[in-house]
């Protein structure tokens, strides 16, 4: 479904230039929960991006079922995001003021769902991720892990089929983020979604099908996850 051939990203600045994916190739399938780990700065969240098209490679490619993202335009990327990625970032961009249920239904506003389906998906959705009682609420009321709950619910309400996940148990207790987990290896393992999570949680790692490791850009070897263990 997502696969990056020798792909390679630089960032730029006056007076530096940091080799954020040096030569990335991966595979990821619908039906697997691929976990990525490494430390800060060795590229992570830019190889999510590179995958969500949100950043185009500078050499090498990246392609989600056979379509190089690279040669999307900017109209036709942000409805690749729309309808078939559901990214969740280390922030989480709620939108303030609004109820936690209205910032879960913006992708489906956005991807044409009439307002009473898509507040009837997005409570769905909250209620996955334990927040149906404080769907009225307003992100000011919720607390850092709530919020992040929101946008787990949010990137999840259109069904999409690669679901990118940037260290998304990062402000969550065991618990919750054992439950969030389990939610997106269900929704690999039980409804075909492809998983790409970044994290540093050994925990949430060993319930993928692999690991991998990303060490200064560059994948540095590969760990066996929950399918290759049962």
């Amino acid at each position: 479904m997502l696969e990056l051939d020798e792909a390679v990203k630089r960032y730029r600045s006056a007076s530096e230039e940091v080799l954020a994916v040096d030569r990335v190739s991966l595979r990821l399938v619908a039906g697997e929960m691929l976990a990525l780990r490494g430390p800060s700065g060795s590229g992570k969240s830019t190889l999510l991006l590179l995958g969500a098209a949100a950043l185009r490679a500078d050499a090498g490619t990246v392609s989600y079922e056979g379509r190089d993202l690279a040669k999307l335009g900017e109209r036709e990327s942000a409805q690749y995001r729309l309808a078939d990625v559901g990214l969740i970032s280390q922030n989480t961009h709620l939108m303030a003021r609004v109820s936690a249920l209205e910032n879960a239904v913006t992708k489906l506003l956005l991807g044409g769902v009439e307002l009473h389906a898509a507040r009837r998906q997005g409570l769905a959705w909250l209620e996955r991720v334990g927040l149906g009682e404080h769907a009225g609420r307003t992100p000011e009321e919720l607390s850092g892990g709530e919020r992040q709950r929101v946008a787990i619910a949010r990137a999840l309400a259109g069904e999409p089929r690669l679901i990118l996940a940037d260290e998304p148990t990062a402000n969550l207790d065991s618990e919750r983020s054992a439950e969030v987990i389990a939610l997106l290896r269900e929704q690999a393992r039980e409804h075909g979604k492809a998983v790409l999570l970044v994290t540093h949680d050994a925990e949430a790692a060993a319930s993928a099908d692999r690991v991998l490791a990303l060490r200064d850009g560059r994948l540095a070897g590969e760990g066996a996850g929950a399918r290759q263990h049962a």
